[in-house]
Parts: structure tokens; sequence; C-alpha cells
């Protein structure tokens, strides 16, 4: 990697066999191939002039699946923290992207990079602050039920909650086991939609848009998972034939965008939100 004055590395929460049914996604290949939807939402514009790499991140302690729940967004988040130590401590990269809708272990890698001065940065937090930015409020759309109260929990976490307008849940889960009609599965209506043929999973995300803004006063439509992420450019050109031109966000972009923000800035996270085990000075109060 040459010393440009992007340095960033990419890690995957999980990795999981390549001979799961439920592996959706490109396994091998280029890091362009490797990074979920380089092509579908035109990534590569967000990095011209970065050197990056792709880690495929730690294999999946709970099994070979998505993750989805919050016992498995654990395991997730603890496996990955040894990978986010380890490229800090190789002097290689300046900046670290989480990738994942669900961000596991995105607080507890702040804290490892900010021990390097290495600015982290995450898919949820990103698109929540990008859509602070452009609107008063904002909406997600998720999947999965038990995914979605865990990213709800991150509107919390981000401080977000007067921001937030709704969370809107599509009926189209990635597959994992005990969900066996994969044939209606999120990721098959992905390929039919990459195909230009009609999907219901499309409209249903447009309609759910539709709904957050009408009903829940939603300005900005995000994302949860990162299976979702594909579906913006379909959302944003749903909305804008029903007559609606509001920012549609997804989280790589957010992400990926803000980390090179923070590194033109020279910033990382403040020594107070992250202090170091013995601080030069310590607070008396925490409010």
């Amino acid at each position: 990697m040459s010393q440009s004055k992007y340095r960033f590395v990419f890690i995957q929460p999980f990795a999981i066999d390549s001979e799961s049914e439920f592996l959706t996604w490109t396994v091998e290949g280029e890091k362009e191939q490797l990074l979920m939807n380089y092509e579908n939402l035109g990534l590569g514009r967000y990095l011209e002039g970065v050197d990056w790499d792709f880690h495929p991140g730690p294999r999946a302690p709970y099994g070979d699946w998505p993750v989805e729940n919050r016992e498995e967004f654990a395991l997730v988040a603890a496996a990955r923290l040894a990978i986010v130590k380890e490229a800090c401590e190789s002097g290689r990269y300046n900046g670290i992207m989480l990738l994942g809708g669900g961000e596991p272990g995105a607080l507890e890698a702040r804290e490892i990079g900010k021990r390097y001065n290495i600015p982290v940065t995450s898919c949820a937090t990103a698109q929540f602050q990008v859509a602070s930015m452009v609107g008063q409020k904002f909406s997600i759309i998720d999947l999965a039920e038990s995914h979605a109260m865990y990213y709800r929990n991150l509107v919390t976490q981000a401080g977000m909650e007067n921001r937030f307008a709704s969370m809107r849940l599509i009926p189209y889960p990635l597959g994992r086991p005990g969900y066996d009609d994969q044939a209606d599965s999120l990721p098959v209506h992905k390929a039919r939609a990459l195909r230009g043929e009609d999907s219901s999973a499309v409209k249903a995300a447009v309609d759910a848009a539709e709904a957050a803004i009408l009903e829940d006063g939603a300005q900005v439509i995000t994302f949860g998972c990162s299976g979702t992420f594909w579906l913006q450019p379909f959302v944003k050109a749903g909305l804008l034939e029903r007559g609606w031109d509001v920012p549609v966000l997804e989280g790589y972009s957010a992400a990926f965008t803000q980390l090179k923000l923070l590194v033109d800035l020279g910033l990382d996270a403040s020594s107070l939100m992250f202090p170091a085990d013995r601080p030069m000075r310590s607070r008396d109060k925490i409010l």
C-alpha cells in the first residue's frame, strides 16, 4: 500500500463458509468484487484517490448464515475487534471502516482506534449523522424484526432520538435456519431487480419509504441491514416517480465519505468519550 493521503481498510462483520446455502455474496475475486454493491451503488466514485484493502471479517462464531439477532451481533462484535486492533498495530492504515449495517463492535472499535489516533467509521452511525445534516427527521428501512429491534437501539446509542421518525420493515428476510422459503428472500429480489425485472421487494421498500414520509414525518430515508443497501437507487427513483425529492442514504457511501472527512480534519475520537486506561487528567463528574 502506498503512502497516499487516504490509507483505509474496510472490515466485514463476519464471513461464512463458501459452501453455505445462505451465502449470497461474492467471496473470491478482486477487492471491488468482494465489496458488496460496489457496482450497484457506484461506490468507486467515493473511493477515488483512496488506497484501500478489504478484510473478509472473522469467521461467524455462531454458524453459517447472516447475523440477525442480538446474540449473533455480540459474538460477531467480539470476533471483529481483534482484526481492528491488528489493523491499527500494522501501521498501514490511517482510517478504518466497519462494513455491515448493524455495525457490531463499533464503539469498541473506536476505542481501539483512539489508542492509535486512527478514526473508525461505521454504517448506521454515519447514516444517522449525515441524515441529520440534510433533514430534521429520518426513517429506517429494515427487514427482520429481530434485526430491527437490535438496530433500533443504535439510534438511542448514537443520541439521535430527536431525529428519529420511524423504522419501517419489509417482509423479505435474508436466509437462515428456519426460513426455508428462500425463493422469496431479499437476495433473490436483488438479483431480479439488477436484471431489470420487476420486484415486489422494491415496491415494498418504496411503499415503506413513502409511508414514512406521509405518516411518520420522515424527511430522509436510510437503511438498516447492509443486505438492504442495494435498494437505495431503486427507492430514490421510486420516490421521485411519486413526486418525492428526498435524500435516500445507504451506509457504505456515508461511512466512506465520513472517514475521508475525519482524515482531512485530522480528527479521531475524543479522549473524553474513550479515555485511556490511565488518562493524563480525569474528571470529577460525568453527566
